[in-house]
């Protein structure tokens, strides 16, 4: 029944059939996240990463209503300079599908397919999380609940630093999400290392990672878990001059009534623009780090299977 809706590409495949590390990559951060032709470039860069690292790489989107475990640089163009590519979560899925629709899958739509591919760890940027004055808006990402129920792994640079970080931990924690610092005490922040906020764990070896992986997995405790990865220290920001751009784009979201879906792309661009470029190249210098150590967890948790 998957089959009718779900094409993995042949590198990926032959992967998962010879017990071969594969990291799933989602495509919002090509199609919503970055201009063209820097999205190109970097989504092909990350590929990159992943097989230099002895991985394979499996970049995860919606083409024709077709699920795509793997892009070709076809699909990728697509995904790059192509009109009206929806950004799919959860709930748009169906309609994505039945419509024959190209979509830009979140975090949340990658982890549904990386699942169905059998692919079981996602390297992104940063996740969703509880926005800001959601006590009000109720505004929760659908991350958050697909980490409590949808066996991937996501390494991440932290939650995104436009959220509300200390209470999309609380979410997480009450959902039962393992959410884990690498090599920190804090949980990063997405432009920056740190966050004010303490993760459940520290742990510093990808090989101690992909054991907790297992022995979770193998206790039938469904879910992922958020792997927080600081972004390299060359390329984080400053904390007080972020923190100031943030709130300031915030304002402006909320003065032109941005909401919903479309908050974050206008954010992330607004922050880019305001920072004259910076935030931009941070993001994607975090997304590379995210990457390698992805590649490295997938590869030691192939290896606990043999």
């Amino acid at each position: 029944m998957i089959e009718k809706y779900l094409d993995i590409l042949p590198e990926v495949q032959q992967a998962l059939d010879q017990g071969k590390a594969v990291v799933a990559l989602e495509s919002t951060i090509i199609s919503h996240g970055m201009p063209y032709p820097q999205n190109i470039e970097t989504a092909k860069q990350v590929e990159q990463i992943i097989r230099d690292a002895g991985a394979v790489p499996a970049t995860i989107g919606i083409i024709n209503g077709r699920l795509k475990a793997g892009l070709t640089e076809e699909d990728l163009e697509i995904m790059g300079q192509g009109a009206n590519i929806a950004k799919v979560s959860r709930r748009d899925l169906p309609f994505i599908i039945a419509q024959k629709k190209h979509g830009a899958t979140t975090v949340a739509t990658t982890m549904i397919i990386a699942a169905l591919a059998g692919i079981k760890v996602f390297a992104t940027g940063g996740i969703g999380g509880v926005h800001r004055g959601a006590e009000t808006s109720f505004d929760i990402s659908a991350d958050l609940q697909e980490l409590a129920k949808t066996d991937v792994a996501v390494v991440c640079a932290g939650v995104k630093s436009i959220l509300d970080i200390g209470l999309t931990l609380e979410y997480l924690e009450t959902q039962g999400v393992p959410v884990v610092s690498f090599g920190c005490d804090d949980f990063p922040a997405f432009f920056t290392r740190e966050s004010g906020f303490q993760a459940d764990s520290r742990i510093d070896q990808a090989s101690d990672i992909a054991q907790a992986l297992k022995s979770k997995w193998d206790l039938g405790m469904a879910g992922g878990m958020v792997i927080g990865n600081p972004i390299p220290e060359e390329y984080a920001m400053d904390v007080t001059e972020i923190s100031q751009i943030i709130k300031d784009a915030l304002q402006e979201a909320d003065d032109k009534k941005i909401q919903g879906k479309e908050i974050t792309p206008f954010l992330l661009s607004k922050i880019n623009e305001m920072t004259q470029g910076k935030s931009l190249a941070s993001n994607i210098r975090l997304v590379y780090n995210n990457a390698r150590l992805a590649a490295q967890i997938a590869i030691e948790f192939q290896e606990l299977q043999d």
